[in-house]
């Protein structure tokens, strides 16, 4: 952690268990905030600086579902993590599919929690150095990361920033395997079934925006990965 303590919003109405992750995040370097319902999480949030939240989803007044919502309203890029008893399939895929970095079913390991805090914040923008943020080309089109486009023919369409994510993992990568369990922990710091949907849907979508240059193609490399082939 840097010097200066990252920010950590938690919505937790579980008094006792909130204490207890407010306290030993604390310990180790965080600065939290504890909220006990989403409505004022929400308003905390909209008056302070955070560098991620922590949310439960069965919340008083809002859940967290409902909260995170509200919250990538405002901040779309800010990482947000789900703790929760809610373990179907279905509670995992709506979770993610609101932008969430992780989602974790309670009971967990507080040391398992850490790491996956750790690793969402070094993934956050402005965190990760190893890819240029910058601007790249890929036969007829032009990347343009900094303001999430893609460009052919003059033509401009924009991207979410989590597609911009994959998008510029797989053009760093170009014409050569990458392999899934690497983009996956790499992108969402662990490979889990979940998570393999998650990036199958965002494959799917990109190869949809790419489809008007029938040079570039994302193949599939059974049991590996995938190839970004780039001429």
């Amino acid at each position: 952690m840097s010097e200066e303590a990252n920010r950590i919003l938690l919505a937790e109405d579980d008094l006792n268990l909130g204490i207890l992750l407010m306290d030993f995040l604390e310990n180790e370097g965080f600065s939290v905030k504890l909220c006990r319902d989403g409505e004022m999480a929400l308003k905390v949030f909209h008056s302070n600086h955070f560098d991620l939240c922590l949310l439960d989803v069965m919340m008083p007044r809002m859940d967290g579902f409902t909260l995170a919502k509200e919250i990538r309203a405002k901040d779309k890029v800010i990482p947000l993590i789900f703790i929760t008893a809610k373990s179907l399939k279905e509670d995992k895929l709506k979770g993610y599919g609101l932008g969430a970095d992780d989602y974790i079913t309670k009971p967990f390991d507080e040391e398992e929690l850490l790491w996956k805090i750790k690793a969402v914040i070094r993934r956050a923008p402005g965190k990760n150095i190893e890819i240029d943020a910058g601007i790249m080309t890929a036969g007829k089109y032009t990347f343009d990361f900094s303001t999430q486009s893609l460009v052919i023919d003059g033509k401009m369409k924009r991207i979410t920033e989590k597609e911009c994510e994959v998008l510029r993992y797989l053009s760093a990568r170009r014409n050569r395997i990458i392999k899934r369990e690497e983009m996956l922990i790499d992108l969402w710091g662990q490979n889990d079934y979940f998570l393999g949907r998650s990036l199958d849907v965002f494959i799917t979508k990109i190869r949809k925006y790419l489809k008007d240059d029938p040079d570039l193609s994302i193949e599939n490399v059974f049991g590996v990965g995938f190839i970004f082939n780039v001429p």
